[in-house]
C-alpha cells in the first residue's frame, strides 16, 4: 500500500527548520552583547564626576598663609628653533706650487702660527738660478752691442747731414741699431720672466694665520696646482647653518641671533652678515652666515646651534615654593571663592628666579598660596 506525502505538511516543516537555524545565531549574538555590556560596567552603579570635597577642598582657610599668595598671569615668551650649524673660517687659503719641482724644505707644521710673508716652502731652484744668471750675462753682451750700434747710428746721422755717406749706409746703421734695441728689450723680458719663475720656488704666507695641515714632505715632488699646506685666519671665524626656508625668509642682514656652543658650554651673540640668495633644492633651506667675535677656544668645524626666532607663545609661571607633590603628581593650593582647593598641574621647564612653567591646570588670574605646614 503506497503512502502519499502531504505537501502542506512538508512546507511547514521546512519553515520551522529555517526559523530554528536563524534563531540560534540571534540568541548567541544577544548573549554576547549582554556579556560585553556587563564587562564594560553598564550594569554597575555610576557616579557622576565631581571634585571630592574631602580630598581636593579644604574648608578652613586659616591653615594657609593668606599673605603669601601669588596671582598667576600670562606671559609672552619668544620661541627659538635650534638649527644645527658649524664654525667655519672666514679667511682660509690653500698653498700650492705653480710649477713642477722637488721640495727642499717645509718650514712649518700643523698648528704653527705664521705671519704674512713668512717662509713656508722652498723648492729646488738651482736650474732656475742658472737661467737667471745666463739671461743676465746675455743682457750684458747685448748692452755692449747696443752701445756700439748707437754710436754708429749717431755717427751716421752726422755724416749724412754733411753728405759724406750714402743713404744706403745710413739706413744700414739705423737697422742695426733698431735690431739690437729689440734684442735687448727681449732679453730684459726673459730676465723678468726667469726671476718671476725663480720666485715661485719660494712659497710664503699670504695672510696671518694658523697652519691647519701639510700634505707633503721634503724630498717629494711638488706638482703644479697640488696643495702643499692649508691655513686659516683664527681671528676671523663665523657660524654657518642651513635654515629651512620658512624661517630663513624672516631673517635680515645685521640681525642679531643667539648661538649655542655645546663644546665650550657657552652661548654667544652673532650677527647675520650674509644670506645666500638661493635655496638648496635638496633640503629646501638657505645658507645663513653669521659673524661672531673672536674666541680662542673656537676652531673651524666645531658644532654649534643657531637659535632662530620662530614666533611667540603665551605661558603661565608660578614660584617653585607654591608647588606641592604627591608621589609623582604635582599640585597647587588654589583659592576658589574663599575656599581652598587642591589643583593638580602639569609642569614644564624651570625658568630663572625659581619660577616654573605650568602647562595645564591653571589659568590667568588664579591665586595660589603655600600651606603654613609646608
Amino acid at each position: 500500500m503506497t503512502q502519499i506525502n502531504n505537501p502542506k505538511s512538508t512546507q511547514k516543516s521546512a519553515q520551522k527548520s529555517i526559523i530554528k537555524k536563524l534563531l540560534l545565531p540571534v540568541i548567541a549574538l544577544f548573549a554576547l552583547l549582554l556579556m560585553v555590556a556587563w564587562l564594560a560596567g553598564s550594569f554597575d552603579e555610576k557616579i557622576s564626576p565631581s571634585l571630592n570635597e574631602d580630598i581636593n577642598q579644604v574648608s578652613n582657610i586659616a591653615n594657609f598663609d593668606k599673605a603669601n599668595t601669588y596671582t598667576v598671569i600670562e606671559r609672552s615668551d619668544a620661541i627659538f628653533e635650534p638649527v644645527a650649524a658649524s664654525v667655519e673660517a672666514k679667511q682660509t687659503t690653500i698653498i700650492s706650487s705653480r710649477m713642477l719641482a722637488r721640495i727642499n724644505t717645509i718650514a712649518v707644521r700643523a698648528g704653527d702660527k705664521v705671519k704674512k710673508g713668512d717662509l713656508l716652502v722652498e723648492l729646488e731652484q738651482s736650474d732656475l738660478q742658472s737661467q737667471v744668471l745666463q739671461t743676465k750675462q746675455n743682457i750684458i753682451a747685448l748692452q755692449a752691442r747696443y752701445k756700439e750700434a748707437k754710436q754708429n747710428f749717431e755717427r751716421s746721422e752726422e755724416l749724412l747731414a754733411k753728405q759724406l755717406i750714402s743713404t744706403f749706409n745710413f739706413d744700414k746703421a739705423n737697422a742695426d741699431y733698431q735690431s739690437i734695441v729689440a734684442e735687448l728689450t727681449a732679453a730684459e723680458q726673459r730676465l723678468s720672466q726667469a726671476e718671476t719663475t725663480l720666485s715661485y720656488a719660494t712659497l710664503t704666507a699670504p695672510i696671518n694665520g694658523l697652519i691647519v695641515d701639510r700634505f707633503a714632505q721634503p724630498g717629494d715632488t711638488a706638482q703644479a696646482g697640488a696643495k702643499l699646506l692649508s691655513l686659516y685666519n683664527p681671528l676671523l671665524l663665523r657660524v654657518e647653518a642651513q635654515v629651512r626656508e620658512q624661517l630663513a625668509l624672516t631673517l635680515t642682514l645685521e640681525q642679531k641671533i643667539d648661538i649655542e656652543l655645546p663644546s665650550i658650554n657657552k652661548t654667544i651673540t652673532g650677527e647675520i652678515e650674509e644670506i645666500v640668495p638661493a635655496a638648496n633644492t635638496g633640503s629646501r633651506s638657505f645658507l645663513i652666515k653669521t659673524r661672531i667675535k673672536h674666541n680662542e677656544h673656537l676652531l673651524p668645524g666645531m658644532y654649534a646651534r643657531m637659535l632662530i626666532p620662530a614666533g611667540e607663545q603665551v605661558s603661565l609661571t608660578v614660584p617653585l615654593d607654591k608647588i606641592s607633590h604627591v608621589g609623582q603628581l604635582d599640585f597647587v593650593w588654589l583659592n576658589v571663592n574663599g575656599t581652598v582647593q587642591r589643583r593638580f598641574v602639569r609642569l614644564g621647564k624651570i625658568q630663572a628666579n625659581n619660577m616654573v612653567t605650568v602647562i595645564s591646570g591653571l589659568q590667568s588670574g588664579d591665586v595660589v598660596f603655600t600651606p603654613l605646614s609646608k
